[in-house]
């Protein structure tokens, strides 16, 4: 039997479905967004000086990475069970919003247990928001401009969050200017969880499939409970597994985490310097987001069989390349290394656009959160705390710079390889999907 390859400008018994006002509703998603990456960068932008305050060790850092990471695995997935069982919109108002209260309560810290404990507390919340906010594009978009959606999306955050990270760095020069920071953005979020209340509405799972869009809520919803076999299922569709797979090898998340004390502690510089590097990740990520977009859609046009694994397995080898040049050589200045860093951003920056989408369009609507529940709050969050309690500790023992070169060199050059495992899934994932939404169709008009 000849091989199902989905094509994404087929037509169909009904037209490509438009979510109204899906553009407003995508400005307050990453508001949302951008609230909960400011809030986790805080500390790690501004460790040097929290360092010196609270007399810590490098180690202390992977810690709290490691610990706002792994509390989001038991916390995330209790946020999505929450939000399908009362409201998306109520859940993320708080998790993305109200619970920045616990981000003040971190600039009160006078030790570092205090700051563990509040720093993981306001983790616990923000975990939530990332698998929620992602369902909502799926549900606003439809899969010919998903890709442009998610890139938008992330590539904008990270434009703004790299300017407020820039200039967050530079209250390293304030006498307790680490504390003014968790403050502002904690009461920021406080504030922009009122805006999501008043402003933010939900367009229901599937709102945006072609086969669903114009059957009423109910029917849509129908078959949304979540159960043990709906989640295993999950585990049968080999895109999947592959995608889950390779996040465990994502090194590049070390990056925003450990970039600025990686230049003040290898290369000397000074943490409001060193945070200035912060700038071209966020531009590089943003031009990545949407060069990025641009050769998926080539890509896809010429080989709707290879064309998006192959973008995405580029960008991991090009972020390695980056990585090697501006991680393991000295040179003269700052600028070679704002450089570096801006492009390993921008070949971050093509992710996004590419495997979210790639999800959405092997997963069905219904099963969507809880696929980005188990792709961002726990295979991603175990992935950041290993890595992000390894760089502190083995930072301290061999040199960040060594760490640096396994985990954003090697490690990137062996998740390359590996997606090739893509080339052979995607193709028949996506059809099998599409001919279930059709049989759903048929059912429910029948």
């Amino acid at each position: 039997m000849p091989e199902l390859i989905h094509d994404p400008g087929r037509t169909g018994q009904t037209p490509a479905a438009h979510v109204p006002g899906r553009r407003r509703q995508l400005s307050l998603l990453g508001g949302a967004m951008l609230v909960d990456n400011t809030e986790a960068g805080m500390i790690g932008g501004l460790f040097p000086v929290i360092r010196q305050a609270l007399g810590l060790s490098l180690g202390a850092l992977g810690i709290l990475t490691a610990a706002g990471k792994l509390v989001g695995v038991i916390t995330a997935p209790l946020w999505v069970w929450a939000a399908h069982r009362w409201s998306r919109k109520t859940v993320l108002v708080i998790c993305a919003g109200l619970w920045g209260v616990w981000g003040v309560a971190a600039g009160f810290a006078q030790n570092f247990t205090q700051l563990l404990l509040f720093s993981t507390l306001l983790a616990a919340g923000y975990a939530g928001a990332h698998p929620i906010i992602t369902t909502f594009v799926g549900d606003l978009y439809d899969s010919t401009s998903r890709g442009r959606a998610v890139g938008m999306l992330f590539g904008a955050t990270a434009l703004a969050s790299s300017a407020f990270a820039a200039l967050k760095g530079q209250l390293a020069g304030v006498e307790d200017g680490w504390r003014w920071g968790l403050w502002a953005i904690g009461a920021f979020s406080i504030l922009f969880g009122l805006v999501l209340w008043r402003y933010l509405r939900d367009p229901g799972p599937g709102a945006s499939e072609a086969q669903l869009a114009d059957l009423d809520r109910t029917a849509r919803e129908a078959s949304g409970l979540v159960n043990r076999h709906q989640v295993a299922s999950l585990l049968k569709i080999p895109t999947f597994v592959v995608l889950l797979v390779s996040r465990l090898l994502s090194g590049h998340m070390l990056v925003f985490s450990f970039a600025v004390v990686f230049l003040v502690e290898v290369y000397g510089f000074t943490t409001q310097t060193a945070s200035v590097v912060l700038m071209p990740i966020g531009i590089g990520y943003f031009a990545g987001t949407i060069l990025g977009g641009v050769a998926a859609d080539w890509a896809a046009r010429l080989s709707p069989r290879h064309g998006l694994p192959a973008v995405l397995q580029a960008a991991q080898i090009l972020f390695a390349a980056f990585a090697f040049l501006g991680t393991q050589f000295q040179y003269g200045g700052f600028g070679l290394y704002a450089l570096s860093f801006g492009l390993m951003g921008a070949a971050q920056g093509v992710n996004p656009g590419i495997n979210r989408p790639m999800i959405m369009a092997v997963v069905p609507p219904e099963l969507r959160p809880a696929a980005f529940t188990l792709y961002i709050s726990v295979f991603e969050a175990i992935a950041w705390a290993v890595f992000g309690l390894g760089a502190g500790f083995l930072g301290d023992a061999i040199g960040l710079r060594s760490v640096f070169l396994w985990v954003l060199v090697v490690l990137m050059l062996v998740n390359g390889a590996f997606l090739t495992l893509l080339h052979r899934a995607y193709a028949r994932d996506t059809a099998r999907m599409q001919h279930k939404l059709d049989r759903r169709r048929e059912q429910a008009l029948s």
